[in-house]
């Protein structure tokens, strides 16, 4: 099968990709350059020379390394769990997720173009059905970027490799991917509802952020400890990943399904949707 017959079979996919390529192309550079410099941070500076001498950092900080259990941030794993938890790589994930789940459904509702499109031989799943690919697919390239920068990195040190049990960078990327999944779906599902693109990118921020400082406030104030498994991010642990290894397949389920169910439910929502009003 050679590349026109994919976009042939797949226009829309394509279509999303190509608008968008430039600010793919900045995210891509971004992410690399930011997991390199934490690489570079880490195979340099120990640990817990970065806090305070050796000091046990505050257990809320586990949620700056990805953990809910006993890797802290002042340690290998924990610094590079930090750089796949860092509001800097959550906001590359979510600008993806934001600007491509607007353009699923939202931004032709908002700019008049939806109905001139239904004019044509594409129906609603369709339309939706390939433009989430385009969305999965940046979001994968853009943990890919990331995954395979630490794998690198890891891999020319000698102290990481050694901390790091072989194969964990890679887990951790995954589990990347099916956090960007999990925001993804409910993002559509909002797409899907929407007449504005700018009510989709802020649900996808207000979903992050908010799932973010929930799994923060739980970590470090105990009484509030049970809203933990409300977010995302309690179950997108990369920094236990990269400290124990193993495959949480729990948090992945539970992520996985997350986004499932508000995939399910924007392809509910956009056929019973009256695209006029």
């Amino acid at each position: 099968m050679n590349p026109g017959t994919v976009n042939r079979r797949l226009p829309l996919v394509w279509l999303a990709l190509h608008r968008r390529r430039r600010m793919l192309l900045s995210l891509l550079f971004g992410m690399v350059v930011f997991e390199a410099l934490i690489v570079v941070i880490a195979g340099t500076i120990p640990p817990g020379d970065l806090f305070g001498g050796g000091r046990t950092p505050p257990g809320a900080f586990k949620a700056f390394s990805g953990s809910n259990g006993d890797v802290s941030i002042a340690s290998y794993p924990g610094l590079l769990g930090a750089g796949l938890t860092h509001p800097f790589w959550i906001a590359l994930q979510l600008t993806v997720i934001g600007s491509l789940g607007a353009a699923a459904v939202a931004a032709d509702v908002e700019s008049g173009t939806i109905e001139l499109l239904m004019t044509r031989p594409v129906s609603r799943r369709r339309l939706l059905a390939e433009r989430t690919g385009a969305l999965v697919a940046a979001s994968v390239l853009l943990n890919a970027a990331a995954t395979l920068t630490l794998a690198l990195g890891v891999a020319a040190s000698a102290p990481l490799r050694e901390a790091v049990p072989e194969g964990a960078v890679f887990t951790a990327g995954l589990l990347g991917c099916a956090l960007a999944f999990c925001l993804t779906g409910p993002v559509l599902a909002v797409s899907a509802v929407s007449r504005r693109r700018a009510h989709v990118v802020g649900a996808a921020v207000a979903f992050g952020a908010v799932g973010f400082a929930l799994n923060f406030v739980a970590l470090a104030w105990s009484p509030a400890r049970s809203l933990r498994y409300l977010s995302p991010f309690h179950y997108y642990a990369p920094g236990d990943v990269l400290g124990h290894g193993g495959v949480p397949w729990a948090a992945f389920g539970v992520l996985l399904g997350v986004g499932l169910l508000g995939l399910v439910a924007a392809f509910r929502l956009l056929e019973r949707r009256d695209l006029a009003v």
